[in-house]
């Protein structure tokens, strides 16, 4: 009998990853009307060695799952070079391997500074995809029903203790069990209580293998799109926010060091999201959204484009009179800098909507509008 888990998850990554196939999509085919994300996802190329270089050099900023500072550490020791490492590398920076002493074992015996071993022919198919440390629950079970004798009943059992052991301290039972069943297979005792230590670091927080690889595709198909389309992938992912480690201001500083041409935001050019300018001068361009502007609605965004696919505007005047934004929502605009376009300078922007009313922007009428739409 087979039971099916499913964790069924909700990811920002997902969006992120899905919007800037579409940003690919468009701009490869003029139009998204044939854009199946699943079909795109699918099409990435596997095994590219750019994206396994990137990953060595630690240059993971927004990528799923690898991009905070002690997975940037360990990247570039472990040095990814095929799928299943990315599969190690999101599993081994976890309480559970860390705390069971299991991560230095594994990266001397990948760095060739330690002899890969194991402590019973028996076990090496479990542990040999790992260089015979065990890492992921799965591993954990398998060895208790192949080495100490559990059947399955049992070994979810031992699944379930690992999970809540310091709430009930059940798993202290599978202590003398785990021993004893290694021991009458030949397996060395030094080995059971090793095993036992990696699976109280298990109950910590320990990775299920089949968590994990599903988690690689996801890095894998960020980091593929970071490299070969770094501007879809800075926009995309400042969309999605708020997420990850990085703010917004992090991400368009490290799409710059990727050759994207960060274009600000402008009442003329600017929609709600960011989005890939057309190739021009710089083939990796985006304009950052209004959604970068502190303190400004998404319906305040929606009456600027709205105005403006009307009519462009044609000064500081016409923006307010026909958007009929309130003062503070053009103030936050005129911080942002969006109205450069229409004004000489930032200063003069903020100094025209902190004017007082008489002779200001918002003087006789538009005030009154504005006031009634506030």
């Amino acid at each position: 009998l087979c039971f099916l888990k499913v964790d069924v998850l909700g990811l920002g990554m997902l969006t992120a990853i899905r919007q800037a196939l579409a940003f690919i999509h468009e701009r490869e085919h003029g139009s998204l009307d044939s854009f199946d994300p699943i079909e795109a996802l699918a099409r990435i190329p596997a095994e590219d060695p750019a994206v396994y270089d990137a990953c060595c050099e630690a240059d993971t900023i927004g990528v799923f799952q690898i991009e905070s500072r002690a997975q940037m550490a360990m990247l570039p020791i472990l040095r990814p070079r095929k799928f299943y490492d990315l599969v190690v590398e999101v599993g081994i920076v976890r309480p559970g391997p860390i705390q069971g002493k299991m991560v230095h074992p594994y990266l001397r015996r990948r760095t060739g500074e330690e002899p890969v071993s194991y402590p019973h022919p028996l076990l090496e198919p479990i542990l040999e995809r790992t260089l015979g440390v065990p890492l992921f629950q799965e591993q954990v079970m398998q060895l208790a029903i192949t080495g100490a004798g559990y059947d399955p009943g049992e070994a979810d059992q031992l699944r379930r203790d690992m999970a809540a052991w310091r709430k009930n301290g059940r798993l202290q039972r599978h202590r003398q069990k785990l021993i004893d069943g290694f021991v009458a297979n030949g397996v060395p005792q030094s080995f059971g209580e090793r095993l036992y230590q990696q699976i109280l670091g298990f109950g910590e927080y320990g990775f299920p293998e089949s968590h994990s690889a599903s988690f690689a595709l996801i890095v894998y198909a960020s980091a593929w799109i970071k490299v070969h389309h770094p501007a879809a992938f800075a926009a995309a992912l400042i969309n999605a926010q708020p997420m990850g480690f990085y703010t917004p201001g992090s991400i368009v500083r490290d799409a710059q060091r990727h050759d994207v041409e960060v274009r600000p935001v402008r009442v003329e050019a600017s929609d709600y999201d960011c989005a890939l300018e057309p190739p021009t001068a710089s083939p990796q361009a985006i304009r950052l959204g209004f959604r970068l502007v502190k303190g400004l609605s998404e319906s305040a965004a929606e009456r600027i484009m709205a105005a403006r696919a009307e009519q462009s505007f044609s000064s500081l005047d016409d923006f307010v009179h026909r958007t009929g934004l309130r003062r503070d929502e053009v103030d936050k605009l005129a911080e942002a800098g969006a109205f450069e376009g229409l004004v000489d300078c930032r200063r003069e922007a903020l100094w025209r909507s902190r004017a007082p009313r008489e002779g200001g922007l918002f003087d006789g009428l538009a005030i009154e509008k504005n006031e009634r739409v506030g």
